[in-house]
C-alpha cells in the first residue's frame, strides 16, 4: 500500500465534474463517472488542511465490501468495470488504484438518509432538551449511548458546500422527492442498517448511526450510491468498549471531532491543522474498522 497521502486527484484524460468534501468525480461519457476517494477529511462540514494517509483506500474498500454484501437489499451504482479500461495510462492510473471506482451516473436525491440505532451525538442533545430525536418521541429515562427501542430514520437535507445539513421531517422529504420515493428511501435505509448492524456486531463493531445517499437511474429506480457504512459516514464503536452513560470510543472521525472541540475554533473555514498524533491515530482507527469488518483488511468477502 502506498502510504503517501492524496489530498487532491488529478486526472488529465477525463473532465472533472465535482470535488466534494472527500471525493473527486470525473465524467466518463454521459452515463458513467469515475469516483476517486481522496485522503481529505471533513469535520463539522469543513475540509481540514491535513489529509489522513490511506483513508481514501480504506473508504473505498469498506464501501465496496458493503455494496457487495447488500446487493440482495438494493442495487448500487458500481459498474464493476476496471479502472484500466478508462485510464489506460499506467502512470496516470497509479495514484488512483484501490481508491477509485467506475459507477453509473445517477440523478442524486437531495436527501441524507440517516439511520440512528443508538442515542448519541446530536440525537442525544435533542433528547436531553425535548425527549425526542428529530421530532420522534422516545421513552423517558434513556441514557447517553443507549440502544434505541428500534432504529430511527431521521432524514436531513443535503447542504451546499460550506453549509450544514439540516434535520427535516419525513413529510418534508416526501414533499421534496415524492411520497413513493421517500418511502422507498426510508425502507431501504432501515433494511440496510438492520442487516449491517447485525453483521458488524458479530465482528465486534456496533454501528451507532449511519447515513446513506441514493439516486435514481433512468428507469426511476432507487439506487444506493456514494459510499456505504464507512467510518466517514457512520459511528463505529468497539463492542467491547461500549457502555451506556458515556460516549464510547470509536473507529471513526469522532476522534478528530473530539480533538477539535478542545480548540478555540468557530467551526468555520479554514479548518485548523491536526497534530501528527491525531493524524496517525485517525488512520489507525480507520484501518482497524476495515480489518474487523472485512476480516482480512482488504475489502474482500
Amino acid at each position: 500500500m502506498n502510504s503517501e497521502a492524496l489530498f487532491e486527484s488529478r486526472v488529465r484524460s477525463l473532465p472533472l465534474l465535482h470535488r466534494g468534501k472527500v471525493r473527486d468525480n470525473y465524467a466518463i461519457g454521459d452515463d458513467r463517472m469515475l469516483i476517486v476517494a481522496s485522503d481529505r477529511l471533513s469535520a463539522f462540514d469543513v475540509v481540514l488542511p491535513d489529509p489522513i494517509p490511506g483513508k481514501g483506500r480504506v473508504l473505498t474498500a469498506i464501501s465496496n465490501f458493503w455494496f457487495a454484501k447488500t446487493r440482495h437489499i438494493v442495487a448500487n451504482h458500481l459498474t464493476g468495470e476496471p479502472l484500466a479500461r478508462w485510464l489506460p495510462d499506467a502512470a496516470e492510473r497509479a495514484p488512483l488504484e484501490e481508491r477509485s471506482v467506475v459507477v453509473q451516473r445517477l440523478r442524486p436525491l437531495p436527501v441524507e438518509a440517516v439511520v440512528r440505532g443508538y442515542l448519541i451525538g446530536s440525537g442525544w442533545k435533542d433528547y436531553q432538551m425535548s425527549g425526542k430525536v428529530c421530532g420522534i418521541a422516545l421513552p423517558a429515562g434513556l441514557r447517553q449511548a443507549a440502544r434505541l427501542p428500534a432504529p430511527l430514520f431521521t432524514p436531513a437535507t443535503k447542504a451546499a458546500a460550506g453549509q450544514h445539513d439540516e434535520n427535516v421531517s419525513f413529510a418534508a422529504i416526501a414533499d421534496a422527492i415524492g411520497a413513493t420515493v421517500a418511502a422507498r428511501v426510508r425502507d431501504l435505509s432501515l433494511a440496510i442498517y438492520d442487516f449491517a448492524a447485525e453483521y458488524a456486531r458479530g465482528r465486534g463493531i456496533l454501528i451507532a448511526d449511519t447515513k446513506f445517499e441514493f439516486g435514481l437511474d433512468p428507469r426511476g429506480e432507487v439506487i444506493l450510491m456514494d459510499e456505504a457504512l464507512t467510518p466517514d459516514s457512520s459511528r463505529f464503536w468497539p463492542a467491547d468498549g461500549y457502555r451506556e452513560g458515556t460516549s464510547p470510543p470509536s473507529f471513526d472521525k469522532q476522534y478528530v471531532r473530539d480533538y477539535l472541540e478542545t480548540l478555540d475554533w468557530d467551526k468555520r473555514p479554514p479548518g485548523p491543522h491536526l497534530p501528527a498524533e491525531v493524524i496517525a491515530g485517525t488512520a489507525q482507527r480507520y484501518r482497524e474498522a476495515e480489518r474487523r469488518l472485512t476480516a482480512n483488511g482488504r475489502g474482500r468477502q
